[in-house]
């Protein structure tokens, strides 16, 4: 398949469902051979099927983010079987809503071993790798505007969405040397299998009313950002953080 990232090879985390599929399915419609990565192995093999039925590659292999052996096993057999990875699109990630009070300190760690640890060892892994064999690369790490500005309920997730972001900036500084650049997408609100019963309430009601654009994310917002980082168009772009979230940091809190 032609496209912009023709003849590369990406990673994509959590990518048996959600916006990891939908990532998925981008990258290999703009020509990527796409690294199908979660911890569950089925859905994998299902969007695999359908990524070279409609005529694109695709790689399925089990990864466990919080698990450093998965992930150092998992990024060495992609390139062994699969091709030297150029893209990376870190996108696992767990919500664990709780107000702080309530949070214990295993919701705590089990969401900060997903998001931001998880994110840091794929990151070192592929950029290792990257290195290695000299060669340029793109790192999108999949952060969220609650990790720009918190929301009530989400300190362990707005912790470590904060730390996401200032990682990206921090090995986007330390990468550039080895033409690795890194970078993040913070979308705002959209609905997903997890809180598309919330956006029916009135509080959900409300809270789309308090974004500019009076409407929630559509996955496919989300495909201009992410190609730019891909690609070589944002070829000159390294630790930026670009949010997609209908102006929602513009509005007063």
């Amino acid at each position: 398949m032609a496209g912009v990232l023709s003849g590369r090879i990406a990673l994509v985390t959590g990518a048996s469902s959600g916006f990891g599929a939908h990532f998925a399915r981008l990258l290999a419609a703009n020509g990527a051979g796409v690294a199908l990565a979660a911890r569950r192995l089925e859905p994998l093999e299902s969007l695999k099927a359908e990524i070279e039925a409609a005529g694109g590659r695709a790689h399925a292999i089990r990864m466990d983010v919080t698990d450093e052996a998965s992930v150092v096993g998992a990024v060495a057999a992609i390139e062994a079987d699969f091709g030297p990875i150029d893209v990376v699109v870190n996108n696992s990630g767990i919500s664990g809503d709780a107000p702080a009070l309530d949070c214990s300190a295993e919701n705590w760690d089990r969401v900060l071993d997903t998001n931001l640890r998880g994110a840091f060892l794929v990151a070192r892994e592929a950029g290792r790798a990257m290195r290695a064999g000299g060669r340029p690369g793109s790192i999108v790490n999949i952060a969220s505007i609650v990790g720009l500005r918190p929301a009530g309920a989400l300190s362990a997730y707005a912790a470590s969405k904060s730390g996401l972001i200032h990682l990206t900036r921090a090995l986007g500084m330390e990468l550039a040397r080895y033409g690795i650049r890194v970078n993040a997408i913070a979308p705002g609100y959209y609905p997903t299998e997890m809180n598309a019963d919330f956006w029916e309430t009135d509080a959900g009601r409300a809270m789309i009313k308090r974004i500019p654009m009076r409407r929630l994310g559509a996955l496919e917002d989300l495909d201009g950002p992410l190609l730019l980082l891909a690609s070589d168009a944002g070829r000159y772009m390294t630790g930026a953080v670009i949010p997609v979230d209908g102006g929602h940091l513009c509005a007063a809190l």
